[in-house]
């Protein structure tokens, strides 16, 4: 049963099997964007490409991490770009191993303020099975970051399990927890249609900041004093949900596929790419494995979409 076990979780790097591409407007810049994902080979890894700026590639890696105001944005050589977590959440959680993602702008878009529509595209593509082994990062050690009563840690395992708790003084809110193994079923069940969310109060504030200038009722939860202007919730404890999606988006930025539990308590992407940079720089915490080239490339079926999204395969 452990070879078996152990078989299943070393399967072969993957691809998507087309291109396919959407557009909207960055949350926090409002500028428009048109995004593309595209097939790309074994050991690429997930990269982002510029296309206004000549295909500048920046990798999805912790060492490109920027600044986690608000959202995970990357910068490498001065290129910056931002909102980066809710597409690799969806990208990290199916499992794909390389993936050039084109946009031409410094903000990914939005959408509706989830990762669905990203999964979605990825169910649209399909996926490549590649010839080349998959090398996951295996946690040896456990590592902890903390910043007053917020916490995040990740401890051994044998799959990506992660749990998150939040608390908010909001009636809607108040301390919500969930705990997932995290793979393509649990995500797209659990966390890939819960939304961004903010509270009314805070909004004039952030764009006064330069943020929240594409942020709109479409994209977002408003949360008022003591309700929501923009319900129904899709469940109760959407807010949770989505810290959680956050979490698994910026644990793309390891690089590899991760074998490990995290823990987070009222963390935030701050907390979370800490404890990424934390944990690559120090090698002892963590062991590679991986295994040698067995299968051809096969494509999977590409299934249309199941709800309607402004996604569309590229020529």
């Amino acid at each position: 049963m452990k070879l078996l076990l152990s078989f299943l979780r070393m399967p072969n790097q993957t691809t998507i099997g087309a291109a396919v591409e959407t557009e909207g407007i960055g949350l926090h810049t409002g500028v428009h964007c048109r995004m593309r994902f595209t097939p790309a080979p074994a050991d690429t890894g997930i990269v982002f490409r510029r296309t206004d700026l000549d295909n500048f590639r920046i990798e999805a890696h912790g060492r490109n991490v920027a600044r986690v105001s608000y959202a995970t944005s990357l910068m490498k050589k001065g290129v910056w770009l931002s909102t980066t977590e809710h597409v690799l959440a969806a990208i990290y959680s199916c499992g794909i191993d390389n993936i050039f993602i084109d946009v031409d702008a410094l903000e990914l878009p939005i959408l509706d303020g989830s990762a669905r529509p990203f999964l979605d595209m990825i169910d649209y593509a399909g996926i490549v099975k590649l010839r080349r082994r998959r090398c996951y990062l295996k946690v040896l050690k456990h590592v902890e970051v903390s910043d007053g009563d917020r916490r995040i840690g990740i401890y051994p395992a044998d799959d990506l399990r992660i749990g998150v708790f939040v608390e908010f003084a909001h009636p809607l809110v108040r301390q919500q927890r969930v705990n997932l193994v995290v793979n393509r079923e649990s995500f797209a069940k659990l966390l890939s249609t819960a939304r961004t969310f903010c509270f009314l109060e805070d909004v004039e504030r952030l764009r006064a900041a330069g943020l929240a200038r594409g942020g709109s009722l479409d994209n977002a939860i408003v949360l008022t004093r003591d309700g929501v202007m923009n319900g129904p919730l899709r469940t109760p404890d959407e807010f949770v949900r989505h810290k959680a999606l956050d979490l698994v988006g910026d644990l793309a930025l390891l690089g590899r596929p991760l074998l490990g539990r995290v823990e987070a308590h009222k963390a935030g992407h701050a907390l979370h790419t800490q404890l990424v940079s934390k944990l690559l720089g120090n090698p002892s915490l963590w062991m590679e494995t991986s295994s040698p080239e067995l299968e051809p490339d096969t494509v999977t079926h590409r299934p249309a979409l199941k709800r309607s999204v402004s996604a569309h395969a590229a020529d």
